[in-house]
């Protein structure tokens, strides 16, 4: 397995790889903002939104590959105002099914940690619906839970659920100066 920073280019190829894993994610019952049954011609069109974003330096995004195929992703959103540039938000961690339980969530977490603390983030925060499996991979990946928002957000059947906030603080490598 191998993960990729992609620049829009690079995900404006892959568009419909992106689309598919996240019509799986969706239909494999992960609340990740989609309702199911998702059609690909919408998650095509969303993954088309984020490329001007990754253009921007406001979005990263990676892909991970097992040889040629995409089975997972992960992103950071950077927030554009000044008093917030030190935090990111890590947004649309999705693993395929097919490629689910053999590390690759704690990978994919593993290198967006390690390139936030490199481009001087000190600050990562998510949100997760609460009980969700998503939850135990931040639990022991050292995530701080800030709290639950009931009701927050409809999982992929529409049914609302809870929400549970995390943080973690990051030691940065970027070189001071």
């Amino acid at each position: 397995m191998r993960a990729t920073r992609l620049d829009e280019a690079q995900l404006t190829q892959r568009v419909e790889e992106l689309a598919e894993l996240l019509v799986d994610t969706v239909d494999g019952g992960a609340s990740i903002g989609f309702l199911a049954p998702l059609d690909r011609s919408a998650a095509v069109a969303w993954w088309k939104e984020r490329a001007a974003a990754v253009t921007a330096g406001q979005l990263a995004v990676w892909a991970a590959f097992d040889g040629h195929r995409l089975i997972g992703t992960v992103s950071l959103a950077f927030p554009d105002k000044p008093n917030s540039r030190h935090r990111a938000e890590l947004v649309k961690l999705m693993v395929h099914r097919s490629a689910r339980g053999r590390g690759l969530g704690r990978t994919l977490l593993a290198v967006a940690e390690e390139a936030a603390a490199a481009a001087g983030i000190t600050l990562l925060h998510l949100d997760t619906e609460t009980d969700s499996p998503a939850e135990r991979l931040y639990d022991s990946a050292g995530w701080i839970r800030a709290g639950v928002i009931p009701d927050y957000a409809a999982d992929p059947g529409g049914e609302l659920r809870p929400t549970t906030l995390y943080y973690k603080r990051l030691r940065t490598t970027a070189p001071t100066g």
